[in-house]
């Protein structure tokens, strides 16, 4: 098509412009017209010194050095400045190897708009329709060629799609609009969420502040009591350091337990890979690395078929339980009975008067308290032997501490969505995990708004991640426009970066450049490979609508 090979210039004929049109050689355009209104000499338009007679214009004859004594012809289309040195006696370079300086044949194009056609397809024997709708640049008939003037019909048709174009272009704004409207609101839902959790986080660094507090109050108050023990005897001590020890290989056996699970998840999803690898690979691919991975994946296959002992989940979970009454060991069996001086102590208190009895253990808590908090008295006050007050105390500190704790986990995440790029007026916040997909060969591919993109096998199979959204770039677009609007067209173009994605068989990490541009509706368009492994989608959106600049449809100037 010769519009893919062509430069042209739209313009909108002035009426003043054109008042001596009947006049002016075939070919100029409007905006060169004053050189050509003196009618006895002609001065080259880029070497004015250089002065023709009025019959050596359009006289089929390249006599300027920039062609502009032939507007209408092709005498000098082969005029470049990389043309090969021509000795020119009247030029002032010498020489011909120059640019013209005229864009090319202007077709009038009355009924549609004027255009300029390059000088080799003046009578060439074709009729330019997509240029010269007026078939004006074939008046030398050449074979016979008449081209019949259809600027009417082509003018016509050209305003209709225009006026569609136009008309989708304002629903696609429109569009554009309700979601900012949208998305705006989601932004100012996430600001209002992220002052609330603030004050809450307030509330409650107060609260915990309150409730340590209090428990620091509690304890130190219980220190001061002289109270009975857990197991004094040999046999107390010892079962309370089974009971101790026992609890930690309980927690450190929950722990494997959950990287076990973890792992097997791991292996399942790569034995899944590596299935669907077996089955979708060509056999007839002379690749050695991948035929000793097939085998490699049968070999593990086959020894995995072999029956296997696993510790099942249940035996486990029976293993994990705390200990007590009905499973593990009942540590109460292992606790003395016998009297200790604890109870000596409070006997011997209880035949003292009561003033006498709440002085005298007043002072001892004072004296016990100021022993352990100068090092000079151990604290025998454990966990296990702590009472219900302080038990109580305890845990309700602790909880407020992680209701804190979550709270700023929430509120950072809330602050990291507020610091995302989301785009101009933060457009992609109302897209933001929604997907589109489009079927191309065998596989399916899917775009996830600002989360990633996965190629799927219609096979079945797990899908591969292709990247993950990464930023906002933009970057220059220079494509044909396609008759049903879906392409890029020309000029900058917004692009989601996806990246680090699966990583390729010998190969990088596989990673997407989504380009975006206006329509009506979202609309995951075409998917294609530049180089290995790393893939442009090109997409319709609302979000890549500018008001202020309608994309596409524009034809490019000379």
């Amino acid at each position: 098509m010769r519009q893919s090979q062509a430069l042209v210039l739209l313009g909108i004929i002035v009426q003043n412009g054109i008042a001596k049109a009947s006049s002016l050689p075939r070919g100029v355009g409007p905006e060169f017209v004053k050189f050509y209104e003196i009618k006895d000499t002609f001065a080259c338009i880029a070497h004015p010194s250089i002065v023709l007679k009025a019959s050596q214009v359009n006289d089929n004859t390249c006599d300027c050095p920039d062609g502009s004594d032939e507007p209408g012809t092709a005498a000098c289309a082969l005029l470049d400045s990389l043309s090969p040195v021509q000795p020119l006696p009247a030029s002032l370079s010498g020489t011909t190897n120059t640019t013209n300086a005229l864009p090319g044949f202007w077709c009038a194009n009355k009924g549609h708009i004027g255009a300029y056609v390059p000088f080799m397809y003046v009578n060439d024997g074709v009729c330019d329709y997509d240029l010269c709708c007026d078939g004006s640049e074939e008046y030398g008939k050449v074979g016979g060629v008449k081209c019949a003037n259809k600027c009417a019909e082509i003018g016509k048709e050209w305003r209709r799609v225009e006026k569609e174009r136009k008309d989708n272009f304002e629903r696609a704004n429109k569009k554009r609009r309700t979601m900012v409207k949208e998305s705006k609101e989601l932004r100012r839902q996430v600001e209002a969420r992220v002052a609330k959790i603030e004050g809450e986080i307030r509330d409650l660094e107060q609260k915990e502040a309150e409730l340590r507090a209090k428990f620091e109050e509690v304890e130190r108050s219980e220190r001061g009591k002289v109270v009975r023990n857990e197991g004094t005897g040999k046999l107390g001590v010892l079962a309370g350091l089974a009971k101790s020890r026992i609890n930690e290989l309980r927690d450190a056996l929950g722990d494997v337990v959950g990287e076990r699970r973890q792992l097997q998840d791991k292996v399942a999803e790569l034995e899944g890979i590596l299935s669907a690898f077996k089955e979708e690979y060509n056999p007839n691919f002379n690749d050695e690395g991948v035929k000793k991975a097939v085998r490699a994946w049968e070999d593990y296959a086959a020894k995995k078929t072999e029956a296997q002992e696993e510790l099942s989940e249940s035996s486990l979970e029976e293993i994990m339980k705390e200990d007590g009454e009905s499973s593990g060991i009942n540590w109460n069996e292992f606790q003395d009975e016998g009297v200790t001086d604890t109870d000596i102590l409070y006997s011997f208190e209880a035949y003292l008067p009561g003033p006498l009895r709440d002085f005298l253990h007043g002072k001892i808590t004072s004296l016990r308290v100021w022993l352990i908090e100068n090092g000079m008295l151990a604290d025998t006050v454990s966990k296990e032997g702590e009472s219900q007050l302080v038990k109580a105390a305890r845990e309700a500190h602790e909880a407020a501490t992680r209701d804190v704790q979550s709270k700023r986990t929430t509120l950072d995440q809330e602050k990291r969505d507020l610091e995302k790029d989301y785009g101009t007026d933060d457009i992609f916040r109302i897209l933001n995990g929604k997907c589109t997909s489009v079927e191309a060969g065998e596989y399916e591919y899917e775009l996830c708004w600002m989360t990633s993109t996965t190629q799927k096998s219609k096979k079945g199979g797990s899908g591969t991640n292709m990247g993950n959204f990464q930023k906002i770039s933009f970057r220059d677009s220079d494509e044909e426009e396609r008759h049903d609007g879906k392409g890029l067209g020309r000029g900058k173009r917004m692009v989601l970066e996806y990246t680090h994605g699966q990583h390729c068989w010998n190969g990088p990490n596989r990673r997407t450049d989504v380009w975006l541009a206006c329509a009506e509706t979202e609309e995951l368009w075409r998917v294609s490979e530049q180089e290995k492994c790393v893939y442009k989608m090109e997409v319709g959106t609302p979000a890549a609508c500018d008001a202020l600049a309608q994309p596409g449809h524009v034809k490019d100037e000379l």
